[in-house]
């Protein structure tokens, strides 16, 4: 991860030490302005870098916040102003741009300006619904500083698909499994889980969900706790959890169902839009099965039905 200057650089420096953050329930995120007294964050894993803006060339027929694009090291990336997105009045270009990654597509971000990184308690993301901000359809959770002030975490995923417009769900045959194949899942974007009801239901797999790690682990432990209806494993054929969750994460939720008898024999897919290798050797560590990067469907579908059909 780089930026553009040295104070820059001293703010995002040891980048790699932020592997260790996996399964402690803490996340890092980065603090930035859009011109309003209003505080956004973004997961440090997805920022690439941060840097002045660029010349941008602009693009007929997108999205109103796709302001152009830029040539970036030899590929030319889309270029987005969230302060659109957000209906915030702020005209002209920011002259900061975030280079983020968000699986495996890069696109810059720009905005006035970049603050500072702070470390968060996975537990301390609450759930828009539960605390006052604006653009709730656009939050994916809300922290507090310590002076009282609240810091709004971008729901990234549902700008792209505004941007760009949803994935397409392919023709998918349903799974062949002998009794009833039945799955739960965890994530807390609103997008995702459209997704991934779309494609279960397709693969004719009836699921449970939740929208963060901690209900997630609630309703898990409530299923386990019904021994008259048989082993869970026989109930259970497969677990999806995102990895970046309100409360609990997926790092975290994985070790804990890693950890509980009752849970053995059952598969865990992590299913995130933090595409690197990093994150997915962070997965390992915590007793992930496989790893599937949103958004795509198509790889999503293959393999829960490798899973589903053993």
């Amino acid at each position: 991860m780089e930026f553009g200057n040295n104070q820059d650089t001293t703010l995002l420096a040891s980048i790699d030490a932020r592997t260790t953050l996996a399964g402690s329930n803490k996340m890092e995120i980065l603090l930035f302005s859009l011109g309003t007294n209003e505080i956004f964050g973004i997961n440090v894993f997805k920022i690439r870098e941060v840097t002045k803006t660029p010349p941008i060339t602009k693009t007929p027929n997108m999205h109103t916040g796709v302001v152009g694009i830029i040539s970036l090291r030899g590929n030319i990336i889309p270029v987005l102003n969230l302060a659109s997105f957000l209906n915030i009045d702020r005209r002209g270009v920011g002259e900061t741009m975030m280079v983020t990654e968000y699986s495996r597509q890069t696109q810059g971000f720009l905005v006035e300006s970049v603050d500072r990184i702070i470390r968060v308690d996975w537990e301390k993301m609450k759930s828009p619904e539960t605390m006052l901000t604006g653009n709730e359809g656009l939050i994916t959770s809300v922290t507090e500083l310590e002076d009282g002030r609240l810091v709004s975490v971008l729901d990234v995923e549902q700008i792209l698909v505004q941007a760009f417009g949803e994935p397409d769900i392919p023709s998918v045959t349903p799974v062949q499994t002998d009794g009833e194949a039945t799955i739960f899942f965890a994530d807390d974007s609103m997008v995702a889980r459209k997704e991934i009801t779309q494609v279960l239901d397709k693969l004719g797999v009836k699921y449970y969900q939740a929208n963060n790690g901690r209900e997630a682990w609630d309703k898990l432990q409530g299923l386990a706790a019904l021994e008259k209806e048989g082993p869970l494993h026989d109930r259970l054929r497969l677990i999806l959890v995102d990895a970046e969750m309100p409360e609990m994460d997926g790092y975290v939720l994985t070790r804990n169902i890693k950890s509980d008898q009752r849970f053995s024999g059952i598969p865990v897919i992590m299913h995130s839009s933090l595409s690197s290798e990093a994150n997915r050797a962070m997965g390992k560590t915590v007793g992930v099965d496989d790893y599937v990067a949103k958004f795509n469907p198509a790889v999503l579908a293959e393999t829960m039905r490798q899973y589903l059909e053993r």
